[in-house]
């Protein structure tokens, strides 16, 4: 996918087809316009799922987090970043909270996410990976895509670029 897009012109030009996501995130990866297939991961407080997955090869996919909106921990910090950059995913989006913020806006790897806690999140690998997951009034569907960029978030069921 390339990532030479504005969710404003794909909603102008692709409306009926898309949903816009009203949830306001924070924008704190170094690359702010990703987009690609999405993955999801269901965890409250504990980010083992989201590092085993992030581990494993991303084919240009984003991984959409749902933390429930709960800020106590983090879920995302640099090193699961780094390990997303590495091995193929556009980017994640967070409903919650990451950490080390200094170090992901230095990196080629999209994050959104509600805001930060300095504080590591649990490592039971207590979660659910790619189920539909909702917030902002959108249903985040395994395998439909999502387009980001600093107006916001649109998801479809189908390739708009």
């Amino acid at each position: 996918m390339t990532d030479s897009f504005a969710t404003a012109d794909l909603y102008d030009e692709h409306g009926e087809n898309c949903a816009s996501c009203e949830t306001q995130f924070r924008q704190y990866g170094g690359r702010r316009v990703f987009g690609g297939r999405i993955r999801t991961v269901q965890c409250y407080g504990d980010n083992a799922l989201v590092r085993e997955i992030l581990n494993g090869p991303g084919n240009g996919d984003v991984l959409v987090i749902d933390g429930g909106g709960l800020m106590v921990s983090a879920l995302m910090g640099d090193l699961i970043a780094a390990a997303g950059q590495r091995n193929g995913w556009a980017g994640a989006v967070i409903n919650g909270p990451v950490r080390d913020t200094a170090a992901l806006a230095q990196m080629d790897f999209g994050v959104k996410a509600l805001g930060s806690n300095p504080r590591k999140s649990a490592k039971a690998g207590a979660g659910r990976a790619d189920v539909p997951v909702s917030f902002g009034g959108v249903v985040f569907t395994p395998g439909a895509w999502l387009y980001s960029d600093d107006d916001g978030i649109l998801v479809a069921a189908e390739a708009l670029v």
